[in-house]
């Protein structure tokens, strides 16, 4: 369901507004359902059954703040984000920049390649020339073979195996270790279940064909089959922010200390969006990371570059997702924060992903080569120190309000700082 021709209206002072406010503002957006608001007025999912379901030795839930970001557009459509995560200034930051391109530029993203990877290990094979012979000659047969006793239902809804690579791999000890990757078509699952069961099957007649033992299957994280890019320009940048960025940019695309920190900046975007989704974010983690290597040297996953008041900026990475299946389907929380973003198809939502990342990834930049990143986020963060240094309700405004002018003046910002304004408010026995 597509939000309400009126977004840009009812994006306008999101942050202000109190919680009961922000339900109201996404439900007249098209967002949420009263059904969602009352669930997550509830406060979600209590009860331990649907954890027992999922995990082993259950003690009870873990609960990250859900929060959203306005102001996307994207591919032209309008969309709320919601995300799992519980780090000061991301929501903001994204929420921020992402007016500055809704205001001056334009978001586009897709996906390339159809296939998530498995792979099919023998470790030291006798004769690589005669196995890669016997392979070419059953390839068509194993997969047709998979397809058939595996796969069956993932076929029928326009998946399936596509196809098997094999690869040699010289060993340190002179030997040949041989890898089968077997391409597959999960269609909107994650599919590491489905393409697990396909390599366990395939190794009993992978063994009778070639006469060698297959020593391990499993899934692959890095998927450079199948690829998202999200795509952001913005008109009318000044020729010193412009430069700055791309300046930013080159830094990370060279140096691997800047680019760790600079990927990290990234998935604080699209990590919060897995979380709220139900999705293995762990494994989008391990194959972005894994693809930023491919090269041999670690490197950004963007690239800003800088001409005549124009910004781009890409982002490519291997972000493979689910919509179907697993705890997508299971955890209602989940379930929601899919319908909040209308979400069609799992491409849909790893190009939604893809999109988040590259505005967080600009937000994180621009705060760099503006106002340091000491000084936005900080700011935010003083709402924690607050809690941290044990500030009573009555105490909170007067401490907030000496701790912003300690940032002002000091540019830093500790809960010490909090701990002394604290005692010096209480000895003065007024909020002064």
């Amino acid at each position: 369901m597509p939000l309400s021709n009126k977004a840009d209206q009812l994006f306008q002072g999101f942050s202000k507004l109190t919680r009961e406010e922000r339900f109201q503002r996404l439900l007249e957006l098209g967002a949420l359902t009263t059904d969602d608001i009352q669930y997550l007025q509830k406060g979600g999912v209590k009860e331990t059954i649907l954890a027992d379901k999922l995990i082993e030795n259950v003690i009870g839930y873990f609960q990250l703040p859900l929060g959203v970001a306005t102001n996307f557009c994207i591919d032209g459509d309008d969309y709320v984000i919601p995300l799992a995560v519980e780090e000061t200034s991301i929501i903001a930051a994204l929420s921020k920049t992402a007016k500055w391109i809704r205001q001056h530029g334009e978001i586009k993203t897709w996906v390339t390649g159809e296939c998530i990877l498995g792979q099919i290990q023998m470790a030291n094979v006798s004769d690589f020339a005669r196995l890669s012979s016997i392979f070419s000659e059953n390839k068509q047969f194993l997969i047709e073979k998979a397809n058939e006793e595996v796969a069956s239902t993932m076929v029928k809804r326009g998946g399936g195996v596509m196809d098997l690579q094999l690869r040699h791999i010289p060993r340190y000890d002179g030997g040949d270790m041989a890898v089968i990757h077997v391409m597959m078509n999960t269609c909107d699952a994650m599919g590491a279940n489905i393409i697990n069961q396909v390599l366990e099957f395939l190794k009993t007649p992978i063994e009778n064909i070639t006469g060698e033992q297959v020593t391990m299957c499993i899934l692959s994280n890095l998927n450079d089959e199948k690829l998202t890019t999200a795509k952001v320009t913005i008109r009318g940048v000044e020729p010193e922010l412009g430069m700055r960025l791309q300046e930013a940019s080159l830094f990370a695309e060279i140096d691997p200390y800047r680019a760790a920190t600079h990927n990290k900046g990234v998935m604080n975007g699209i990590d919060p969006v897995l979380i709220a989704t139900g999705n293995d974010w762990r494994a989008v983690e391990a194959g972005v990371h894994a693809y930023a290597s491919r090269s041999g040297h670690y490197q950004a996953i963007t690239r800003w570059r800088y001409q005549e008041g124009l910004l781009v900026g890409e982002l490519t990475a291997p972000i493979i997702v689910g919509t179907v299946g697993g705890v997508t389907a299971l955890h209602p929380t989940a379930k929601l924060c899919l319908r909040m973003m209308s979400i069609q198809s799992a491409n849909h939502l790893s190009r939604i992903l893809a999109a988040v990342g590259l505005v967080q990834n600009l937000g994180a930049i621009r705060a760099l080569c503006t106002e340091g990143i000491i000084q936005g986020h900080m700011k935010l963060h003083i709402d924690n120190l607050l809690l941290v240094a044990g500030a009573k309700d009555h105490e909170m405004p007067v401490l907030k309000e000496r701790l912003q002018r300690w940032l002002v003046t000091n540019k830093r910002v500790s809960v010490n700082n909090a701990y002394e304004l604290l005692t010096e408010i209480r000895q003065a026995g007024m909020p002064s």
